[in-house]
């Protein structure tokens, strides 16, 4: 199956039904009048969150969605049946955007949350509406409103708490492996990972946390050299990231210069995502003695002065009860500063609108030059070049 994080489409919603220009035409009655019924209204456009869904690769091969429209009115004051309403399913962390303006319509953050996106039309009115005293056999009626056409860009980015980041081979995908359910691809060459994988790492009693692994990062990253920063995107939504650093880089490369690079990488992606607390862990600490280890946590903590240093070995074990237990910490801290102080409930909200802005920029970045409903078949077309990438997204 492919691991498809973007897509664009046309929503088209329905057209409202015309209104029926009809008279009665009844025995006995000498007049009749004017009895033409209202039309319905045109079916709306409806994305659905639903978590069975990991991968928008469905809308590659469906890029376009319409409702029903509404019926006409009939005589005998005869209201035509409203158009049916379109449920698209969507992924769980969804996030749309229009096309056209730029605006972001909503995030689809929980399962069975719904967005319209496409509102259907209003109702044509018969004649009967237009009659009065002065006018008692109207020929007026008025026609449906078209719907709300849309092209759309769905981006899917990843639920987690924490967010792994680092440069190829630093051992991500080692540690998520070794702290959670996930099973993602472990290999000792660089680029082992090409696809985000999600794992559910649990504490004592029914603490627990979700976290992501994304494919490594390089120098040059944010012009596009290795696998880019295409997958950041997943990191959007974490409380915080987790910067994993190789004690022992194999190509002999300063390990301090090494987190500033990813950082810096980082930075340019979205100012804003670097915003978000950042934790340093130095990995692989099985195979440098203690004495360099120590040394290292020195360089780290002078360097980063108020970040946490961690030093772990995912060969061992060594230290990732204890980085485990602190995170959990952590993220319960923050979910209890969500609940109970509003002014920080409020500046998250303020500093995730402001990542999903730089998303955004980032994602326009690559395809410049696309505005506009006429631009419809470029767009749907745009991604025709993506390779089929297997997605292992493993949850507990």
């Amino acid at each position: 199956m492919q691991f498809i994080d973007e897509a664009s489409i046309r929503v088209e919603a329905g057209k409202g039904g015309n209104g029926a220009l009809s008279f009665r035409r009844e025995k006995y009655v000498a007049k009749g009048g004017p009895d033409g019924g209202d039309g319905g209204d045109g079916g709306d456009v409806v994305l659905v969150a639903d978590d069975a869904l990991n991968t928008l690769v469905d809308f590659r091969f469906q890029p376009l969605y319409r409702a029903e429209h509404g019926q006409p009115g009939a005589g005998r004051n005869k209201t035509g049946a409203r158009g049916a309403t379109l449920r698209v399913r969507v992924p769980v962390g969804t996030s749309v955007v229009d096309e056209e303006t730029l605006e972001t319509l909503g995030d689809l953050t929980e399962a069975g949350e719904t967005l319209v996106v496409a509102r259907g039309g209003r109702r044509g009115l018969g004649n009967t509406h237009f009659k009065s005293s002065t006018n008692r056999a109207p020929r007026r009626t008025t026609p449906g409103e078209p719907g709300e056409v849309r092209l759309l860009r769905l981006q899917l980015k990843l639920l987690a708490d924490v967010g792994l980041l680092g440069m190829p081979n630093a051992g991500k995908s080692t540690l998520i492996s070794k702290v959670s359910a996930a099973r993602p691809k472990v290999a000792d060459y660089p680029f082992t990972t090409l696809t985000p994988s999600l794992g559910v790492v649990r504490g004592d009693g029914d603490r627990s946390l979700v976290m992501a692994d994304i494919p490594g990062l390089i120098g040059g990253a944010a012009a596009g050299a290795g696998l880019g920063v295409q997958f950041l995107r997943h990191l959007a939504r974490t409380r915080l990231l987790l910067h994993l650093v190789d004690s022992l880089p194999p190509d002999g490369s300063d390990v301090l210069d090494n987190v500033a690079l990813i950082e810096a990488e980082l930075e340019a992606y979205s100012p804003a995502l670097a915003e978000r607390p950042i934790w340093l862990v130095l990995t692989k600490c099985d195979v440098i003695d203690a004495e360099r280890r120590e040394a290292l946590l020195g360089d780290l903590r002078r360097a980063h002065p108020g970040r946490p240093v961690h030093a772990v070995s995912s060969v061992t074990g060594a230290g990732l009860d204890e980085l485990v237990r602190a995170l959990l910490e952590a993220v319960a801290a923050h979910r209890r500063a969500l609940q109970d102080d509003e002014a920080f409930a409020e500046s998250e909200r303020a500093l995730e609108a402001r990542i999903g802005e730089d998303v955004l920029k980032s994602a326009l970045a690559k395809r410049p030059g696309r505005r506009g409903a006429d631009d419809a078949d470029d767009v749907l077309d745009d991604d025709e070049d993506d390779d089929g990438i297997e997605v292992v997204y493993t949850r507990e």
